[in-house]
């Protein structure tokens, strides 16, 4: 399961038609692995927040999923609205502050 549909992304980024649908896939996948990498989350960490909801999810899943949805459709925003001038490095330190209670330690 994808945390942010490619319909949602383009919802976010206000995109009617089909014409850009691959530039915005490509940036959902680089936008979930970037937040992934900069939230430090294991690959099991990010295999629970990826799982499907059950009812048995703790607020603290519930709660990282969403900052991470929210991240991505930043990121996701960022890389379009960015796509030749992007500054990555301004891009990391949004996203560290926006993941701050997401990171997992150094590992």
């Amino acid at each position: 399961m994808a945390l942010v549909t490619l319909d949602e992304a383009k919802t976010y980024l206000r995109v009617d038609s089909a014409d850009e649908e691959t530039l915005i896939n490509s940036f959902l996948a680089t936008a979930e692995q970037y937040c992934a990498d900069v939230g430090r989350l294991t690959d099991e960490a990010w295999a629970e927040v990826i799982a499907e909801p059950t009812e048995q999810d703790s607020r603290e899943l519930i709660g990282k999923r969403a900052v991470l949805k929210t991240a991505i459709l930043y990121t996701v925003g960022y890389l379009f609205e960015h796509r030749e001038d992007a500054d990555h490095n301004d891009l990391a330190i949004t996203l560290r502050n926006l993941l701050c209670f997401v990171r997992e330690g150094v590992f």
